[in-house]
């Protein structure tokens, strides 16, 4: 039987990035110093193959620091904590490891800088996600209001509009969020925002990455977690510019349906990527599967060359 041609786009960049590469590389490490069981609050980044890794190296995955032991060693997770919960480990006598990205400490560090400058801080982003939670967080309750999406921006009464600020998520889709920091600005002229964006690096790769597959391709496929903010805004991104057959694969089953209800064409291009908290096996392990199945012509598609390197913590060095 002939097999079906396929072009197969990598984007690139893709998969682990400098926050989640050093999350993990934590847990790995206070392992090898402290022993098993090391507790982690919530889980390190949104990716079940990840956290079952980790499980079998002698992690314990944990909803709440009061699930752990006091006295134990405690890690918090790539996106971040409220103050409080650093609070409440170090009075249950808790070694506490934080493995919160570089990037996510940015934006809590900006959020307490414009709270002790006396003004009310815009956080954008989405409701429950644990990295607003964490930044939410960081400063007494009330002086944080949530923009989820441009009708909250728009709607939005301040009585005090001289002493605004505003921050993002990291995870966000570049393009939405640029436009309800426009609206922000043309609203309230005077707020405060960044320096630098708050997006971080890899969520702005990873999207430009699959913009410019979306240009020659039919389908998009997304590795990631269905909790995974950044890889959901990868499908979207996709969506966006054109590919409405885009999907997220978050599991064996996913691929199935995909397979099960792909259309071919004279010209099948398939672009594949991952998101920030997916592992480069998870890819690997899609193509070989698409290779039983069809002829595939892999191409490599490089938007932009990463090179990111996040410290470990000074005790884990």
């Amino acid at each position: 039987m002939v097999k079906q041609n396929i072009n197969l786009y990598l984007a690139s960049p893709r998969g682990f990035c400098a926050g989640v590469d050093r999350a993990v590389k934590i847990v790995e490490q206070a392992i090898k110093k402290y022993g098993a069981p090391i507790y982690v609050r919530h889980e390190i980044v949104h990716n079940k193959d990840v956290v079952k890794s980790l499980e079998n190296l002698g992690a314990i995955f944990v909803d709440e620091i009061t699930d752990a032991p006091e006295s134990s060693t405690i890690i918090f997770s790539a996106h971040g904590v409220p103050k409080s919960v650093f609070d409440n480990a170090k009075n249950r006598k808790m070694l506490s490891i934080d493995a919160t990205c570089p990037l996510v400490t940015k934006v809590h560090n900006e959020t307490i800088k414009h709270f002790n400058n006396n003004r009310k801080v815009l956080l954008i982003g989405h409701k429950d996600h644990p990295e607003v939670i964490g930044t939410m967080g960081q400063i007494p309750k009330g002086n944080v209001i949530l923009i989820q999406d441009s009708y909250d921006a728009m709607n939005l009464h301040i009585e005090d509009t001289e002493n605004l600020a505003y921050a993002t998520q990291t995870t966000l889709s570049v393009d939405d969020t640029k436009q309800i920091i426009d609206i922000l600005k043309k609203r309230f002229p005077k707020i405060k925002g960044p320096s630098t964006e708050d997006i971080c690096y890899a969520t702005t790769n990873r999207q430009l990455a699959v913009k410019s597959i979306a240009k020659i391709c039919n389908y998009v496929l997304v590795i990631g977690a269905k909790n995974s903010s950044n890889s959901q805004r990868l499908v979207e991104v996709a969506k966006t510019n054109g590919v409405l057959n885009s999907f997220l694969i978050s599991e064996e089953n996913d691929l199935n349906i995909f397979l099960k209800n792909l259309k071919f064409s004279d010209s099948t291009n398939i672009g594949l990527t991952a998101g920030a908290s997916a592992p480069e096996t998870l890819v690997q392990v899609l193509i070989s599967k698409l290779k039983k199945n069809f002829d595939v012509n892999l191409i490599d598609h490089e938007v932009i060359k990463e090179n990111i390197v996040f410290n470990l913590p000074k005790l884990l060095r």
